[in-house]
């Protein structure tokens, strides 16, 4: 009896990577369809701004190349559930004194989440994507690897995935390195091989990040001020501090647009260069400290809420290994165990929550952000710093 053909769809972005990924899960002898996701842009751009994500341009560039693969192209609109899930989350988010990475949410509720979802409901069981991570099925277990390609790893976006959403995912790129994949193009002569690429944001216009928050958040300006002193500070390094700790130094445009170690922005007339140490939104106050080592920016573990674990299961604990804390820092080895206080989250509904103590101090541990868990080029999970 002929096995069945499977089915999958390939999120198609008008990029090299998604085009290279169809090429491929089409010659791997899937029945394939390319959809093309349209997602919300902002209207206060007075039409001079598309989401890079979903532009006319993109949409084209897709069209072309599945003509070349001979895969029919549609369209699905997430422009309402982006809107809601993603763009009000950062804005939120930024309100509330948090840094978000909206990539990471948007492959779980979204890119991936969403469309898998609809892609079942059309009979379709698989997505293909051209994330450059390493997906393996070993024994009843899905677990994701760092890519072949390592300045291009995207397995620091992806920890929000489930069992059962690797389960219909494919990820075709993860063995080959960025320049391959653009030679792959050559070789198959599709119209993207020598597009460029895009690493902003794609909701916000390309060097507009804080033009962006100022349209959507209420600014009020306030006290910039030197940071309170620490011990460690007083002790070793007070010989260094050129201005009394807590004095009033200038005048900060709005606590949201400001992030935790952040130098560019911080502009104080005639003295510098400051970093954000912290913003205190009680009192709507800008705390700077004028040394990039100084210790104040330093800290030696944190907490991770909304932990998930790829697996589906906590590891045993305590759980050695290595934590990323943004997108391309450097690896460095912590302890993982579970939050000290458990009844205190349980009665705050706050579960999944974990401390992490790091080996070394890191600079400019940032709310918001995501703490990813590595041991060796497994990714085991992560979650987002409290």
């Amino acid at each position: 009896m002929k096995k069945k053909t499977e089915k999958a769809i390939i999120a198609m972005s008008g990029g090299v990577d998604s085009s290279v990924a169809a090429k491929l899960i089409k010659d791997q002898g899937f029945e394939s369809l390319g959809i093309f996701l349209h997602f919300w842009k902002d209207p206060d751009m007075d039409g001079n701004f598309e989401n890079k994500c979903c532009s006319a341009k993109a949409f084209m560039d897709a069209r072309r190349v599945c003509n070349k693969v001979g895969i029919k192209l549609y369209t699905m609109n997430f422009a309402k559930e982006f809107k809601k899930e993603i763009v009000d989350n950062f804005i939120y988010e930024y309100k509330t004194g948090k840094t978000p990475n909206p990539c990471v949410r948007c492959n779980k509720m979204i890119k991936l989440g969403l469309l898998i979802k609809r892609a079942e409901k059309l009979g379709y069981n698989k997505v293909a994507s051209g994330h450059y991570v390493k997906l393996k099925k070993i024994g009843e277990k899905y677990k994701l690897y760092k890519a072949k390609d390592r300045d291009k790893d995207q397995s620091y976006f992806l920890w929000t995935l489930t069992q059962e959403q690797l389960n219909h995912l494919l990820f075709p790129l993860g063995d080959f390195i960025k320049p391959e994949v653009r030679e792959m193009a050559k070789k198959y002569k599709l119209p993207v091989a020598e597009k460029k690429e895009s690493q902003e944001i794609c909701f916000v216009p390309a060097k507009s990040h804080n033009e962006f928050l100022k349209r959507h958040t209420k600014l009020k300006k306030g006290k910039i001020k030197t940071s309170p002193p620490t011990p460690l500070l007083s002790k070793e390094r007070g010989d260094r501090v050129e201005r009394e700790r807590g004095e009033v130094i200038g005048e900060h445009n709005g606590l949201p647009l400001y992030t935790i170690g952040q130098r560019r922005g911080v502009e104080i007339g005639g003295t510098g260069p400051y970093y954000v140490a912290k913003m205190d939104y009680k009192t709507n106050t800008l705390y700077v400290v004028n040394d990039f080592d100084d210790p104040i920016l330093y800290g030696d573990e944190l907490i991770a809420k909304d932990v998930n674990w790829i697996a589906g299961v906590e590891p045993k604990f305590s759980l050695k290994c290595d934590a990323v804390i943004r997108y391309r820092h450097k690896p460095t080895k912590c302890k993982v165990t579970p939050h000290p206080n458990p009844l205190l989250i349980k009665e705050r509904g706050e579960d999944n929550r974990y401390l992490v103590k790091f080996n070394e101090p890191q600079r400019a541990i940032t709310p918001g952000q995501s703490v990813v868990f590595y041991k060796g080029d497994e990714m085991l999970g992560g979650g987002i710093i409290s």
